[in-house]
């Protein structure tokens, strides 16, 4: 079995990998995520004045929001937002100063009141901070990479944030070729729906679409119910079976989970990969299949290729194209439009989607503000099938209310996924997550001589792109190397660990390592493996697997 270079790293010198790329142009934006008049969630305001050096005034009046790619807008015409317009300048370091005059438009910055000035920096324009304004428009402060625009629509996949906009371009690129396709994407981010675009974009589209959970087949079953069966093959076959590979001949299969896949099944799974052949359980001959193989999985596949879980080759055979889909907290942007298209198919459903068509800006929000800016913060763990389930809850429990309600269930559900890191109260800057990982357990103050052991507090998600290589070498020594504590120190998950290592140019890899050194240190520190993982800075398990390679045994612990 190949070593994956990145299962472990060192903070020697090495040589740097690849060239640096291009990034795209990022602005700060503005973004409607609720409006009493619901049609104008999802408007825009780029802040090219204030990127260009000049003061931006906010006011009811002025300037105009517009749809992403519309040129015609509107201003934000709340009554009761304030015609004394908010302040937005530029920061020197690509950050956003927020001023907020007296006797102005009260406003509520990620749950905290704001009076005075407020600097926003870089980082949390990259995670976007909810302003709420009078208690009735909320705006999302954020940064937009302005990379152009993919395709205008795409069914079921709601949005204009640059990750989804580069998925769609993704989707664009590789629909129309006869390639096998890998979706990576957490729990819940929708990555069926994305099968879906590709076949409908695909020649394939008149044909079948099946798709299958591989985790929801019993392991013994699996062989057959993907390939099918001989009548006899197995106790209780009393007839031919066709399979899910037949099913789909002359359209597209999708492999959902495709990391529960058993061991037999992934040697099947590789023949009908490279020859197009399948053997039915119970078969003597091969029957051809005409299909293409979209599959999907929220698992480190590289990581289960180490531990012997998975065949490297069929990795290699899946992703003919590999594409990821974005998570939900890196998509803040999308939230309003992502609520209110779900609210509105809910709404459907009662009979009641005209409450979400008025056009009267002096209506009390449907969508109270303060329940938004909730929605925006939120660490959303399981993504888009969890908005989903919670706005089909908020719609069904506020029926005959005037404003949707939170009952305690959800208040508390919503309350324990929140990700904002505001915790620290007006007027106070939040302390840095990186600095919260390398600083260790974050426990709360102890009330009394009988209060309850402190807990340690959950790390706010974050997206990788936030953290640089100083937090990640940081996170990297306080877990003692250790990848997965990492990810969690970081609050990101773990592949994106592999993928900040992998961009490092300040990093090695266990395969970088050469015989020699791991000798010498060795020798130098007596067998100890626990004393050469913190020498060499490298990953204990990988360094164990080193040593095992060059016939070294370490001293028992």
């Amino acid at each position: 079995m190949p070593h994956d270079p990145l299962a472990d790293v060192s903070t020697a010198a090495m040589k740097e990998r690849g060239a640096s790329r291009g990034a795209p142009r990022a602005v700060p934006a503005l973004t409607v995520v609720s409006h009493p008049v619901p049609r104008r969630v999802g408007e825009r305001l780029l802040l090219d004045a204030v990127v260009a050096g000049r003061t931006l005034a906010l006011s009811r009046n002025a300037p105009d929001f517009a749809k992403p790619g519309s040129s015609l807008g509107l201003p934000l015409a709340d009554p009761f937002v304030s015609r004394k317009p908010l302040e937005l300048s530029a920061l020197p370091d690509g950050g956003v100063r927020l001023t907020v005059p007296e006797d102005g438009t009260h406003v509520v910055a990620a749950g905290v009141p704001l009076q005075g000035s407020r600097d926003f920096g870089p980082a949390e324009l990259l995670d976007g901070v909810a302003l709420e304004l009078s208690g009735r428009v909320v705006l999302l402060l954020h940064s937009v990479e302005l990379d152009g625009e993919g395709m205008a629509d795409t069914p079921g996949m709601v949005g204009e944030s640059a990750g989804l906009r580069r998925l769609r371009k993704h989707i664009e690129r590789v629909a129309d070729l006869d390639v096998s396709v890998l979706i990576r994407g957490e729990t819940g981010t929708g990555k069926e729906l994305v099968a879906q675009a590709i076949h409908r974009l695909s020649p394939r589209r008149d044909g079948r679409f099946v798709s299958v959970n591989l985790g929801a087949i019993p392991k013994e079953l699996a062989a057959a119910e993907l390939f099918g069966s001989r009548k006899g093959a197995y106790s209780g076959a009393t007839q031919d079976r066709e399979g899910f590979f037949g099913a789909a001949h002359g359209g597209t299969l999708f492999l959902d989970e495709v990391g529960e896949a058993p061991p037999e099944v992934q040697v099947m799974l590789l023949r009908v990969l490279e020859t197009g052949e399948l053997y039915p359980v119970g078969a003597s001959q091969p029957v051809k299949v005409d299909v293409r193989l979209i599959a999907a999985t929220d698992a480190h596949l590289e990581e289960q290729i180490r531990d012997g879980r998975f065949k490297a080759p069929l990795l290699h055979r899946l992703a003919g194209y590999d594409l990821r889909v974005p998570a939900l907290r890196e998509r803040r942007e999308d939230m309003g439009r992502l609520f209110f298209h779900f609210a509105r198919e809910e709404l459907a459903a009662l009979g009641e989607a005209a409450r979400l068509d008025t056009e009267d800006p002096h209506a009390e929000p449907w969508l109270p503000a303060p329940l938004a800016s909730r929605l925006v913060r939120a660490a959303w763990p399981g993504n888009i099938r969890q908005l989903r389930n919670l706005t089909r809850q908020l719609v069904i429990g506020s029926r005959g209310q005037a404003r949707l309600q939170l009952d305690p269930q959800l208040e508390e559900a919503l309350g324990s996924a929140s990700g904002s890191a505001w915790a620290a109260g007006a007027g106070t800057a939040p302390m840095p997550r990186g600095a919260q990982a390398a600083a260790g357990t974050l426990v709360a103050p102890a009330q009394g001589a009988d209060a309850p052991e402190a807990r340690e507090a959950a790390v706010p998600r974050r997206k990788p792109s936030q953290v640089t290589e100083a937090e990640l070498l940081a996170a990297l020594r306080a877990s003692a190397w250790d990848l997965k504590a990492t990810a969690d120190a970081l609050g990101i998950p773990r592949p994106s660990v592999y993928d900040l290592i992998e961009r490092s140019p300040n990093l090695r890899t266990a395969g970088d390592l050469g015989a020699d050194e791991i000798t010498r240190c060795f020798e130098a520190c007596g067998g100890d493996l626990d004393a050469m993982t913190r020498a060499l800075e490298v990953s204990k398990r990988a360094l164990g697997r080193r040593l095992k390679e060059l016939g070294l045994t370490v001293k028992a612990p």
